[in-house]
């Protein structure tokens, strides 16, 4: 073979590039062969618009997460802050109790508690009970027991009634 033929059929087959069993082809305009698997490639692969569609639905569940353990840290707080003021007034109850002696008609206290300031106001009376046949029962005081606080920027209260009995 000589020197030029060999450079002529190299340009040809660089020209128009190999096809099966060394039949030769004509290139399409881009000037390049495509392979079998870079059209597979190019098939299989993701487009930019699907990537940030994925994107923007992450986002917006991560944002719905997180809206969701906002709130649940939210109910979390407002459960302990009702805890302790539930805490507070069965507190006072027993100390009534235990207490020798009628308890105080009308008494005020404030309670620092970890959550604000809560407002505790008790009142006491005679129950004004009867027995069955018109006979009244004496010693027994209804106390009433009412806790006052701001929770999340809302005025709140709770109030819990008992009776207290002394003999005498």
């Amino acid at each position: 073979m000589r020197r030029g033929s060999v450079k002529a059929m190299l340009d040809s087959v660089i020209k128009y590039g190999a096809g099966r069993v060394g039949a030769l082809r004509r290139l399409p305009r881009g000037g390049t062969a495509r392979r079998p698997y870079q059209r597979a490639a190019r098939r299989n692969g993701f487009a930019l618009y699907e990537v940030l569609l994925g994107v923007t639905i992450f986002a917006f569940g991560v944002l719905a997460l997180g809206r969701a353990v906002e709130n649940c840290l939210n109910a979390s707080t407002l459960s302990a802050e009702e805890d302790r003021v539930r805490q507070i007034l069965s507190n006072r109850m027993a100390e009534i109790q235990a207490t020798p002696g009628f308890p105080d008609t009308t008494k005020e206290f404030n309670v620092d508690t970890g959550y604000g300031v809560v407002k505790v106001i008790q009142k006491s009376a005679p129950a004004g009970l009867t027995e069955a046949d018109g006979g009244q029962l004496g010693g027994i005081n209804l106390v009433v027991l009412t806790a006052q606080w701001a929770g999340g920027g809302v005025s709140q209260s709770k109030q819990i009634e008992f009776y207290v009995y002394r003999p005498g």
